[in-house]
């Protein structure tokens, strides 16, 4: 919605602008806009991995060499100037939001919060100098039309782990949504920090996305697993909300706000995302994520949710991907991060 992204640029409002800077940059011939960019600096990034690299994200253009080649050269020159070696994107503003290219995949349109982008974007970034740092691999199972049942195979395991382990799988307690967040937080930056290009959230991004979360979460769709009362893990799938704002075509706030809570009351919303998985340190290669799509699995079946997308998972995270493939999810949409030396 356009209300949702003038926030997200707004350097007073967005919380990413507390670690990190951003120029925007539009390309104008005979005075249209014919393409457009912003480059980024993301201090947190750089601490983490101590590296020089600054990022392109919100990038759209014409299908034009010209007009591609004119943006990335311009936003390569900025993040030069600001002292950085490499440049990487399309990242908007960072791998905690909407970030990389579609490649593959153009057949079905995106689900909520994922980025989509014709096939010769490829080739327009790719003229540009860039090349391909890592792909992004996005997964899907079911039928939104006929939820399949959960496979019994997975509920063997799911009870057989929560026994052995002396685990227990509740939803989010929306009461208790404040604490909740909180139990989030504690969780979220140990459970990814090795990954490829993970950037921490920081306490104020956290509560900004909970509270753009908060008026359409399903609470069943969030479980979490406790061990002796602690938080060792928590997933969160959300309702594919794009089913409904694709026929808002014009972006405004009020006529899709509308639909969407008409929408998740009526239950029409037959597609989900699942977008994050956390699992502490302890507990990983213990299974627990099976016990997280588990959970979301049935749950959201009872709800008449027939259908999800789980990603995106970094192409060489092998555990992640063989445990997806061994419960019936395939890859249907692949994304990609280009880099390009400064």
């Amino acid at each position: 919605m356009r209300r949702d992204l003038a926030l997200l640029l707004d350097r007073r409002k967005n919380p990413f602008f507390e670690h990190g800077e951003a120029e925007y940059f539009l390309a104008e011939r005979d005075g249209r806009v014919v393409g457009r960019i912003a480059g980024i600096e993301n201090r947190l990034h750089n601490e983490t991995h101590e590296d020089h690299v600054g990022f392109f994200g919100f990038f759209e253009s014409e299908n034009d060499p010209i007009v591609a080649r004119a943006l990335l050269g311009t936003t390569a020159d900025w993040l030069r100037g600001c002292g950085f070696d490499t440049m990487r994107g399309p990242a908007s503003f960072s791998v905690n939001d909407e970030c990389g290219l579609l490649v593959d995949g153009f057949d079905s349109p995106p689900a909520l919060m994922m980025p989509h982008n014709p096939p010769y974007y490829e080739g327009l970034v790719e003229g540009a100098g860039c090349t391909a740092a890592k792909n992004l691999l996005v997964y899907e199972n079911g039928d939104a039309e006929n939820p399949p049942p959960v496979p019994e195979r997975l509920s063997r395991a799911t009870d057989l782990l929560t026994r052995r382990l002396g685990l227990t799988v509740r939803s989010l307690r929306m009461a208790d949504f404040r604490d909740e967040v909180e139990r989030v937080k504690q969780l979220y930056n140990a459970a990814w920090e090795r990954n490829w290009g993970f950037v921490p959230l920081t306490d104020r991004e956290i509560d900004h996305l909970a509270d753009q979360f908060k008026a359409v979460v399903i609470p069943e769709l969030v479980p979490f697993i406790e061990k002796d009362g602690k938080v060792v893990g928590f997933g969160l799938a959300l309702p594919d909300l794009n089913q409904v704002l694709r026929t808002n075509r014009n972006g405004r706030f009020l006529p899709a706000l509308v639909s969407i809570l008409w929408a998740l009351k009526t239950r029409r919303i037959n597609r989900c995302r699942i977008m994050l998985l956390g699992i502490d340190p302890a507990y990983r290669g213990k299974g627990l994520d099976a016990v997280l799509y588990h959970w979301i699995w049935a749950k959201g079946t009872g709800r008449g949710i027939g259908w999800g997308e789980a990603g995106w998972i970094l192409e060489d995270n092998a555990v992640m991907n063989a445990g997806l493939r061994k419960m019936g999810f395939r890859v249907y949409k692949t994304y990609r991060l280009y880099e390009r030396r400064l």
